[in-house]
């Protein structure tokens, strides 16, 4: 006999109430988020608070709960899916990725293995083919589907390190670190903090990082890279996450075939410049690295969260994140949790799919080169309206700032708090800066053109208050 508590959800299931509420909240929603403030305002804020309390003795109304959720959560977000959100590299949402989530999050598959989830096996696999088709990779390079770009370079790091500890004859899953031999680690002075995070879980020890010097745009000076050797791991960049510069990939990957060397190429918004014919250029010798870390929600615009890890040396992947278990039965189809460090994983490549799908090759150029033109509108208007530009903007980061840095810190303020578009700061050779990310495909030319007034009006109000 059904408990109360299960006829409720089957009465739920069976009225859809609930689900109607959800979709007429996200149609509102979606409706909004073009035009709406890109930040929430005080009020917005101030208005979460109605989410605060104990927890509830007796369960509340599950339609009552999304309309709350619509209600008090929707304007209190940040609006990153709309045209004038420059600030973390977060991209827009594909509509039909997002259709494609709605069932998929329905379906709440367990990605683990083709046994808890053949159809996610099977659209794994095929991204898979699609994602070394796009990025010119050889034929047996391998995917991992993970949470972000964080993730994915911690598996493509940790590949690495038990294929050059291999090298040096020793088993780091069996004997640890203690007597272990030294391995190597070198990378650009200006590399992402996550891949120092990376370094840190596994052990390989921050201060042990071998800095190589990098030039204005953040790019690993090749004549000042050391000599290499089959103990080392090189991590290299595919869009710099201030000014999107790339490392020159040809010098920098011969050298390190050379000398057996690992390569790995952080890329988790760059990466996707090889699917444009009009700026693949920036990613020439990619092919030659052995693991590569690229996000799907950032440049592509699948809908949160897409991390993708790439590996041509799947036995290190596999080595360096296999678990097992009695009750995990691995078979002759494509079993995910392989290449991944989560058993128990969401079904992301489903939107991925649906993503790549959508866009074919010619939409996917389309998409990565006009967040270029955009980025590359945005730097010449601020720059004729007295903005100083700091980057080459090469791909779809643009670097400003004002005549000091407290003109700069302050200007940020206001571009924030005036809700017309939303940009954060940085540091770039030792200056404050304005750092612009363009990257969802909702920006136009007008969305631009209207965040720069809001840059010149910020500087303008910081001007009169200094």
């Amino acid at each position: 006999m059904a408990s109360d508590l299960q006829k409720r959800m089957f009465a739920e299931l069976a009225r859809k109430e609930i689900f109607e509420a959800a979709k007429q909240s996200a149609y509102e929603y979606a409706d909004s988020a073009l035009t709406r403030r890109v930040y929430p305002s005080d009020k917005n804020i101030r208005d979460l608070g109605r989410f605060v309390e104990d927890l509830p003795e007796e369960g509340c109304d599950g339609v009552e709960i999304v309309r709350q959720l619509h209600r008090y959560g929707s304007p209190a977000t940040v609006a990153s899916t709309g045209g004038r959100y420059f600030g973390l590299v977060n991209g827009g949402a594909i509509p039909t990725a997002l259709g494609a989530r709605w069932l998929a999050d329905f379906w709440d598959q367990n990605s683990a293995l083709y046994k808890t989830s053949p159809i996610t096996a099977t659209l794994e696999e095929v991204c898979e083919r699609w994602l070394r088709q796009i990025f010119g990779l050889p034929p047996q390079v391998v995917a991992g589907f993970v949470s972000g770009t964080s993730t994915a370079i911690l598996c493509g790091l940790a590949a690495g390190r038990y294929r050059v500890f291999q090298n040096q004859g020793w088993d780091i899953n069996a004997k640890g670190f203690a007597g272990a031999p030294r391995i190597r680690v070198v990378t650009g002075r200006q590399v992402h903090g996550t891949v120092i995070k990376a370094v840190a879980l596994l052990g390989m020890g921050v201060e042990n990082i071998e800095w190589v010097d990098t030039d204005d745009q953040g790019r690993i000076l090749p004549d000042r890279m050391p000599e290499l050797d089959d103990g080392t791991i090189l991590i290299v960049q595919a869009g710099n996450v201030n000014s999107g510069s790339f490392d020159r990939f040809e010098p920098l990957g011969t050298r390190a075939k050379a000398a057996n060397a690992w390569v790995h190429i952080d890329g988790a918004f760059g990466l996707w410049a090889a699917g444009s014919p009009r700026l693949s250029h920036l990613t020439k010798g990619i092919e030659a690295a052995d693991s590569w870390s690229v996000d799907g929600h950032k440049t592509l615009n699948t809908p949160y969260d897409s991390g993708i890890v790439l590996c041509r040396d799947k036995a290190a992947l596999v080595s360096a994140l296999q678990a097992s278990g009695s009750y995990i039965v691995y078979g002759e189809n494509r079993d995910g949790m392989l290449y991944t460090p989560e058993m128990s994983r969401r079904a992301r490549a489903i939107e991925l799919w649906a993503s790549l799908k959508y866009l074919g090759r010619r939409g996917l150029d389309e998409l990565v080169y006009g967040l270029h033109e955009r980025a590359a509108q945005m730097s010449d208007e601020l720059r004729a309206d007295g903005f100083g530009t700091l980057n080459e903007a090469v791909f779809n980061q643009v670097l400003v700032a004002c005549e000091s840095d407290a003109l700069t810190e302050k200007t940020i303020d206001y571009i924030q708090e005036s809700g017309e578009c939303w940009a954060g700061g940085a540091k770039w050779q030792g200056r404050s800066v304005i750092r612009i990310s363009v990257c969802s495909w909702a920006t136009t030319e007008q969305d631009v053109s209207r965040s720069v007034q809001a840059f010149v009006d910020a500087r303008a109000k910081a001007r009169r208050v200094k």
